[in-house]
C-alpha cells in the first residue's frame, strides 16, 4: 500500500495559476498597438483641467462598436462606460484619469505635446489607454462575467476633484446598483517597468493647502523702527511650523508642512507693507489633517502678534487620504503574481506623500489603488527622471501589463 504525506497543512509548492487568467496577458500585449496608438494620440494633444473635450472624443472614438453603456458628464467632460456581463451579479469599477499638467515638455519624443504650455507629465494619458484597451479586452470574455464593469474616464484629478464631481453624477450607480468593489492604476517611473505595488490602508497623502498674510507697515529701508516690517514676521513663521510639526505631532503620525512660495516687496530700500506665504500639508490620517488645519493658523497668529504684525491664515481643503482596503490590496498583489507573474508583485513599505483624488472613491467603496513601474530601459531607478517633470517618459511596453491587471481585476471580482 503507498502511503501519502498529509498535505492539509502549510506547504511549500507554489500557488497554481488560475486557469482563468491563462492567457490573459498575452491577450493584452495582443492590444498593445491600439494600446500605444491612443496613448500617443492623446498625448500629443494635452488638455487641463475638468474640460478635456478632445481627450473625451479620442476615448469615444476608441470605445465605438463595443458593446457598451457610454454617458458623459454633465458638469465635465468625464465618460462613463458600462459593461454588462452575460450573467447577473454586482458591479465593480475601473478608473483611469484623463488630464494633463501646465508646464512645457522636453522629453524630445516624436509623439510630443503640441501645447507648449501643457504636457501629460503625470502619465495620465497612458492610464486612459489601458482603461480602454481592457474595455475591449473585457468585451471578449463578457460571458465569463456575472455582474458589471463600470469604467470610470476622469477629468479633473490634478487639483480640480473630478472624482467627486463623477461621483455626485451617480459614476457609482452609473450600473443601476452600488458599485461593490473599485481598482485604479497610476504609472510612474521610480520601479521597474511592470511592476506593480501597493499596500494595505493608508497609500497616499490627504492634501491641503495654505495661504498667510502678513500685514505690517511699510517704510523706508534705512529706518526698520519707524516700519513694522512683515519679512522677519514671515521668516519666523517658516521656522515655527517646521517645530510646530516636530513638536506638536507625533512621529507615528507622518506630517509635511511645506512652505513652497514666498513673496514680498518691490526694491532694495522699500519695506513693504505685506508678504505673503503659501504652501502644501500632507498626512496619513483623518485626525492628523485636522489638527495640523487647525494649529498651522494659530501658530502664525501668534509668531504675528510678537512681531507687531497682522495675520490672515487659511487653509484650503484639498483631497482626503487614500485608504486601500487589506482584503482588496491583498487581492490585487496576488492577482499581480498569477497574471504577470511573482517577481512582478511587490509589497510597498511606505506610502506616498502625494495625494488622490480616488480617494473620494475609495472613501465609499472597499477598493485598491496600486502604482505600475514604467521605468525606461537602461535608466536608473535612482536618477530617472520622476513624474512631474517636463522631461518624464515612461516604457509603453509596461502598458500591456496594466491592461491585464485591469481586466484581471474585474475577472476575479465577477466570477
Amino acid at each position: 500500500m503507498r502511503h501519502y504525506r498529509d498535505m492539509t497543512g502549510p506547504t511549500d509548492l507554489p500557488t497554481l495559476p488560475d486557469a482563468r487568467f491563462a492567457g490573459l496577458l498575452d491577450e493584452a500585449r495582443a492590444l498593445q498597438t491600439k494600446t500605444v496608438e491612443l496613448r500617443r494620440e492623446i498625448h500629443r494633444n494635452p488638455e487641463i483641467g475638468l474640460d478635456l473635450p478632445k481627450t473625451q472624443a479620442s476615448i469615444k472614438a476608441a470605445l465605438d462598436g463595443l458593446p457598451l453603456e457610454i454617458t458623459e458628464g454633465k458638469s465635465t467632460t468625464s465618460l462613463t462606460a458600462v459593461l454588462r456581463g452575460g450573467k447577473p451579479g454586482p458591479a465593480i469599477l475601473l478608473r483611469g484619469d484623463m488630464d494633463a499638467l501646465p508646464l512645457h515638455e522636453d522629453t524630445g519624443l516624436d509623439f510630443s505635446s503640441e501645447d507648449d504650455g501643457a504636457m501629460h507629465a503625470c502619465g495620465h494619458d497612458t492610464h486612459v489607454a489601458m482603461l480602454a484597451s481592457a474595455a475591449r479586452l473585457l468585451c471578449e470574455h463578457v460571458d465569463e462575467l456575472a455582474g458589471s464593469v463600470v469604467f470610470m474616464f476622469q477629468p479633473g484629478e490634478e487639483g480640480e476633484h473630478g472624482a467627486r464631481h463623477m461621483i455626485h453624477e451617480g459614476v457609482l450607480d452609473a450600473a443601476g446598483e452600488r458599485v461593490e468593489k473599485a481598482f485604479g492604476l497610476h504609472i510612474f517611473t521610480s520601479a521597474a517597468s511592470g511592476v506593480v505595488q501597493t499596500r494595505p490602508g493608508p497609500i497616499m497623502a490627504s492634501a491641503n493647502s495654505f495661504h498667510v498674510t502678513v500685514t505690517g507697515r511699510g517704510g523706508h529701508g534705512s529706518a526698520p523702527h519707524q516700519a513694522i516690517d512683515p519679512v522677519p514676521a514671515a521668516a519666523a513663521m517658516v521656522s515655527a511650523l517646521q517645530t510646530m510639526v516636530t513638536r506638536k505631532v507625533s512621529v507615528f503620525e507622518p506630517a509635511v508642512v511645506s512652505v513652497t512660495r514666498i513673496e514680498t516687496g518691490t526694491t532694495t530700500n522699500i519695506i513693504p507693507e505685506t508678504a505673503f506665504l503659501e504652501g502644501t500639508i500632507r498626512t496619513l490620517s483623518e485626525r492628523t489633517q485636522a489638527f495640523v488645519r487647525e494649529e498651522l493658523p494659530r501658530v502664525c497668529e501668534a509668531v504675528g502678534a510678537a512681531h507687531g504684525v497682522k495675520v490672515s491664515a487659511e487653509v484650503l481643503p484639498g483631497y482626503p487620504v487614500t485608504v486601500n482596503d487589506p482584503q482588496v490590496a491583498a487581492r490585487v498583489l496576488e492577482l499581480a503574481g498569477e497574471v504577470l507573474g511573482a517577481g512582478n508583485s511587490e509589497v510597498m513599505e511606505n506610502p506616498v506623500m502625494g495625494a488622490e483624488d480616488f480617494s473620494y472613491v475609495l472613501q465609499r467603496v472597499p477598493g485598491a489603488f496600486a502604482f505600475l513601474g514604467a521605468c525606461p530601459p537602461g535608466a536608473d531607478l535612482a536618477t530617472v527622471e520622476a513624474n512631474h517633470s517636463n522631461r518624464v517618459v515612461f516604457d509603453e511596453d509596461a502598458m500591456a501589463n496594466g491592461v491585464a491587471m485591469y481586466a484581471a481585476f474585474a475577472l476575479d471580482a465577477l466570477r
